[in-house]
């Protein structure tokens, strides 16, 4: 009998005779069994080599061997409304109060390509994001933002190389040579088809803008991180965090695939890839959830891929609160439960974190909110201690233990895609999806008989109605954006659009990188739905089959 096993017996037994537990069996978010104790026996034997040293393979411990000893994660705050004057103001305003980097939204026309004054596009203008159809409005947006000192990050997939080449021009104008330019674009189109559906283009082309910004910016931008591989969203769709780790890096690895198979080197490309994942409320989940992803990466880099740089081996990510666990009840707990998985991001390791306003699952955030989501990020890094070591939580026997469940289930998943082909296959057959929405399925079902608990939705209620001030945006916005662009399209040398197009259209019947030719485009005003009708002409629409 093992000193578990007697304590179990001696102490544990005749304890819960008099007070049971609270549930017969306790899980994470993934349904893995959360012991009643953890202790060395439950951790890999593996232990040391699978834990490593932070900046050093297989990187459990960080990407970096001093972490936020030497600077900080990137404090970032998501955001972008009705025109690009409006963002632009609150990015300055964010910029004012602390923050490091911005985080640009986009409406939904801009995110699935269609200019403000489009049919499609009615009603959506400047709604859930900023509009942003030329470069007119890039330039307002990005005003007195020195592009050489602020890193931009874009949350945009379909149309990302166009918003690229926006952010490239206007730099080209404020005097900003394209390699000193630092950001991210998201431009991960499989997730689109996964879990958030704001694609284009089919799977084959969609693949191919993603390889042609490899390979321009390894040679052009080299500081800017060419893809955000995003499990966000799969977990915002209602995946578990096992889940939104295999799904993730099973994209990564298509994507990789994909650029091998077009010719690049993987120590060319890898090293500005990026990831970007969601903190949840299951705090140790969480916390293990980002180690195992790193060690994961680290992995199938080296020895999958082969990549000999061990800076390809890295896995860097940016992190975002759980919008899927802001209530609408009670919109105050939120900056409570945003609180704790910023904590949960930090003490993970993220580069960079978005924290979410306290108001967002009723509209848009007001600037007292993001200040408070803000503030959140900065007295986590200068009041609670836990920047000042290396991964405060290695060694805890349930951290370990959980980093090493989360990956081994994660690895079955990824062998199943494999198995069916690879990420795409996966996507196009609708597995991805299935596992997904069952997983959805399941936690709805336990939150509407109680088993889970979420305060102040089905428990601890109370009758009183919300009282908070939201962000109301004006209608008159729409109607701006379809003059602006009017005016726009009279000024502009429309016979050169006309060549423009004629060339983008035999550009995307070859197999040329298109990036310089977006950026010529953008140059001379052709706006973006201009751009993406020419695509589509040339590659369809993605239909999915299910």
């Amino acid at each position: 009998m093992t000193k578990k096993d007697e304590w179990t017996k001696n102490q544990v037994e005749p304890t819960i005779s008099r007070f049971p537990e609270r549930k017969d069996e306790f899980t994470t978010s993934s349904d893995i069994p959360m012991e009643r104790l953890f202790t060395p026996n439950e951790i890999d034997p593996a232990y040391e080599e699978n834990l490593g040293f932070p900046g050093e393979y297989p990187f459990t411990r960080g990407v970096q061997p001093t972490m936020y000893r030497s600077r900080f994660w990137t404090m970032r705050q998501y955001a972008g409304f009705s025109t690009a004057k409006e963002s632009n103001e609150r990015y300055k305003y964010l910029l004012a109060q602390g923050q490091t980097g911005l985080s640009v939204a986009f409406d939904l026309p801009t995110q699935i390509g269609y200019d403000s004054d489009d049919p499609m596009a009615l009603g959506e203008v400047g709604k859930v994001g900023v509009s942003i159809p030329s470069l007119a409005d890039m330039r307002i947006l990005l005003d007195g933002i020195p592009l050489d000192k602020v890193s931009i990050s874009m949350t945009i997939n379909a149309p990302a190389a166009i918003l690229l080449a926006m952010v490239i021009a206007v730099g080209k104008e404020q005097g900003v040579d394209p390699k000193q330019l630092r950001g991210t674009i998201q431009n991960d189109i499989l997730k689109e088809y996964i879990a958030r559906g704001t694609y284009i283009y089919p799977p084959k082309p969609s693949m191919r803008l993603i390889t042609d910004i490899f390979e321009y910016c390894g040679r052009e931008v080299p500081r800017w991180n060419t893809i955000s591989i995003s499990g966000y969203h799969i977990r915002e769709a209602g995946s578990t965090a096992v889940q939104e780790v295999a799904f993730t890096l099973a994209n990564g690895i298509a994507y990789v695939e994909t650029a091998l198979k077009a010719g690049l080197d993987v120590d060319d490309f890898a090293k500005q890839l990026s990831f970007f994942f969601n903190s949840h409320n299951n705090f140790l989940e969480e916390i293990a959830k980002f180690r195992a992803a790193r060690r994961m990466w680290a992995k199938i880099m080296k020895d999958r891929f082969g990549a000999k740089n061990p800076k390809s081996w890295k896995l860097r990510f940016h992190t975002q609160t759980g919008g899927s666990t802001l209530t609408a009840q009670q919109p105050e707990n939120n900056v409570v439960r945003v609180a704790m998985q910023a904590l949960a991001a930090v003490l993970g390791g993220t580069q960079s974190l978005h924290t979410n306003g306290r108001d967002e699952a009723l509209s848009l955030p007001t600037e007292e909110a993001v200040q408070i989501a803000l503030r959140t990020q900065q007295i986590i890094a200068h009041e609670s201690g836990v920047a000042d070591t290396v991964d405060p939580f290695a060694g805890s026997y349930t951290v370990e233990a959980l980093t090493d469940q989360i990956e081994e289930k994660a690895w079955a998943y990824i062998q199943t895609i494999d198995e069916m082909g690879g990420a795409i296959a996966a996507v196009e057959d609708g597995y991805v999806s299935e596992e997904i929405h069952e997983a959805a399925y399941r936690f709805q079902r336990e939150l509407e008989d109680g088993t889970e608990t979420v305060v102040g939705v089905n428990k601890f209620t109370t009758d009183e109605p919300v009282n908070m001030q939201v962000l109301k945006l004006d209608p008159a916005i729409e109607e701006g954006q379809r003059q602006h662009l009017a005016k726009l399209r009279a000024n502009r040398d429309n016979a050169k659009i006309a060549e423009l197009k004629d060339q983008l259209t035999r550009a995307a019947e070859s197999d040329e990188n298109l990036m310089p030719l977006f950026v010529t485009c953008v140059e001379h005003d052709m706006t973006l739905g201009e751009i993406c009708h020419t695509l589509r002409d040339v590659w369809g629409e993605y239909r999915p089959s299910i």
